[in-house]
């Protein structure tokens, strides 16, 4: 897909049929009709679209990083690498900085419609020819995927939104549409889906195309959200209102599709789900499996099938490069710019690979404390971080852990990060090292390691990884979740929680952990926290889960402090917080301008 997408940004194809309409929701499809009619003739023509059309639609998710600042383990800070801002980026105030993702939809939206409709129009003549008809369908099923994400991912933060699924040509017609109920956007979302699973085929031509699995793994997503407003209550969507038994419908729905996508399609976790090695205490050589999944040089194959959906890029000299280096890590590693830290309080929640359980809580401590270094559970001690889950070390760096450093496409040789030290000279076992700089933008002791390539030869802004959309073990933790929600603890389902936490090399979970429903979900919970470290998903499980109250404050509370390594308070979010402070982080707000150009759309409650 790579190859294809940069092909045609080469040629300027779809230069001559889309433009960036700024001014309003759309990006429109210009009154060249003549050109678009001359273009529109061959399946070769459509898939030149459709490579369009996804690559529209990969900035609206590949940023979904953003998201994970909405909770309590990532600190996120406006990245200027992100080329649709999520303009704030802070756990307590947030639903009103979206309107760029609003509009971005939209245009996506349009660009999906256009694909859809011209290959309906070059499927007319074939009517007869069955192989074509399916190759064309198969065509239009992608389409519809992508179209459903969108939309799925507009109700999941506005509520009630316009729908249309046809091309709009101008604003005026957009002026005249209202907010959909959310159950009618909901279920043409879910005949999008529906579409794309009975038409595409069981594994995609080329890695980044959608295939069968991530048309099931959608729906059942869908299907899950759809269960837990239905569950745990949307009073903040004041036109929503909540049955149980749409809710036990759709949980039961959800584990339906997502079973389907486990069983059907000899789809493995990464290297078999095998932890690997953990490698040395400080030394980065060797580094267990779960980091590996999230590099080009060996994740992007999915020869496994965890990847079930990617968003890709072309890496050096395609326009089309990811930035995850340079948001992920620091000036050591290509002069990056740390725009993503993990907060320290992520740490406590990398358990024992000995009893499985959570150790003694990391204490924060001043470094110029005599024993900081090597206290007890003090966080400033690389050995309170032995035998902990694997993927704590192929996630975060602490005090004393090693990264490669690259400069210039080269290796400047392994760099050790000590939180506040910015390269400084130090020797480590009779060695001498220049110390990890992470540009003065840490406020927890800890940096990532996830997402950050260990490889010469690429800069900040050029690497070419595929983004995971979904993954199979996020599957495996969703259907888990399902079922637990309808019957309790299911055998199944604590089977495949399990294989996601041997990734870490941790014990299966003990009898206590999978007791009752409540007991399961919080193993559940556990396992999304540390398994889906920054791809975007925990602001969106605390909303669904109406948890951004349990997570922080209650209303009118003390908050929430987070600190560093150091000890020292860092920030503090919902301090004395009102009701509707906690209302607008549930729902988005519709963007004003939107509003003005078009007075059909209401406003959402908390924000009038």
């Amino acid at each position: 897909m790579k190859r294809t997408i940069i092909s045609i940004f080469t040629i300027g194809v779809l230069g001559l049929f889309f433009n960036s309409c700024t001014k309003g929701l759309l990006d429109q499809e210009p009154t060249t009709e003549l050109g678009a009619a001359a273009f529109w003739q061959t399946e070769e023509d459509a898939t030149t679209a459709l490579m369009g059309a996804y690559s529209e639609v990969r900035p609206i998710f590949d940023r979904d990083y953003h998201f994970s600042g909405h909770g309590e383990f990532v600190k996120v800070y406006n990245t200027g690498a992100a080329p649709i801002r999520i303009s704030v980026n802070n756990p307590s105030n947030y639903g009103g900085g979206a309107n760029a993702l609003y509009q971005a939809c939209y245009g996506a939206i349009n660009h999906t419609n256009y694909v859809i409709e011209n290959i309906e129009k070059i499927m007319l003549p074939q009517a007869e020819n069955e192989e074509k008809v399916s190759q064309l369908e198969a065509l239009i099923g992608e389409a519809k995927l992508l179209r459903g994400m969108l939309y799925f991912r507009l109700i999941a933060l506005w509520g009630d939104v316009p729908y249309f699924g046809k091309i709009i040509n101008d604003n005026s017609e957009v002026e005249s549409l209202s907010r959909l109920p959310i159950a009618q956007v909901k279920d043409s979302i879910l005949a999008d889906f529906t579409y794309a699973y009975e038409t595409l085929p069981e594994k995609a031509s080329q890695v980044g195309r959608a295939a069968q699995p991530a048309a099931l793994a959608f729906r059942g997503k869908v299907q899950l959200y759809w269960a837990s407003w239905n569950n745990f209550g949307w009073p903040e969507l004041t036109t929503f209102t909540p049955s149980a038994t749409e809710a036990n419908e759709a949980y039961a729905a959800a584990a339906k599709d997502f079973k389907k996508v486990i069983e059907d399609y000899g789809l493995q976790l990464f290297r078999g789900g095998e932890p690997g090695e953990w490698g040395e205490m400080g030394e980065a050589e060797v580094l267990p499996n779960y980091y590996y999944m999230f590099i080009p040089s060996t994740g992007n194959a999915n020869e496994d099938g965890e990847m079930i959906m990617v968003f890709t890029h072309g890496g050096t000299g395609t326009g089309q490069s990811d930035e995850y280096m340079r948001v992920f890590t620091g000036r050591s590693v290509e002069g990056s710019q740390n725009q993503v830290n993990p907060r320290y309080e992520i740490a406590d929640r990398y358990q024992s690979t000995i009893t499985g359980e959570f150790m003694e809580p990391l204490i924060p401590m001043n470094p110029s404390e005599p024993n900081a270094r090597t206290a007890p559970n003090s966080a400033l001690n690389p050995e309170s971080y032995r035998n902990r889950d694997y993927r704590m070390k192929s996630s975060i760096l602490w005090d004393y852990e090693k990264i490669m450093g690259l400069a210039s496409l080269k290796e400047t040789g392994f760099v050790p990060f000590i939180y506040k030290t910015w390269s400084q000279e130090i020797t480590i076992d009779g060695e001498k090292y220049t110390t990890f700089n992470d540009g003065s933008t840490n406020r927890s002791g800890y940096d990532f390691r996830k997402f950050v390539r260990n490889y010469p030869g690429q800069n900040r802004s050029s690497g070419d990884y595929n983004w995971p959309v979904m993954r199979l073990a996020d599957v495996y933790l969703m259907y888990a979740e399902a079922t637990n929600e309808i019957n309790g603890p299911q055998t199944d389902a604590i089977e495949l929680v399990n294989k996601v936490r041997h990734r870490g090399n941790l014990p299966p979970l003990k009898a206590d952990k999978t007791a009752d429903k409540d007991s399961f979900f919080k193993a559940i919970e556990q396992e999304r926290i540390v398994e889906l470290l920054a791809e975007g998903h925990r602001a969106f499980d605390i909303r669904r889960w109406r948890a951004i109250e349990r997570v922080f404050s209650p209303p009118y509370g003390d908050g929430r402090w987070f600190v560093d390594t150091h000890g020292a308070k860092r920030e503090r979010y919902f301090f004395n917080a009102s009701e509707r402070t906690y209302e607008r982080c549930y729902i988005y707000r519709i963007p004003e301008s939107e509003r003005e150009r078009n007075p059909n759309l209401t406003q959402n409650e908390p924000w009038k």
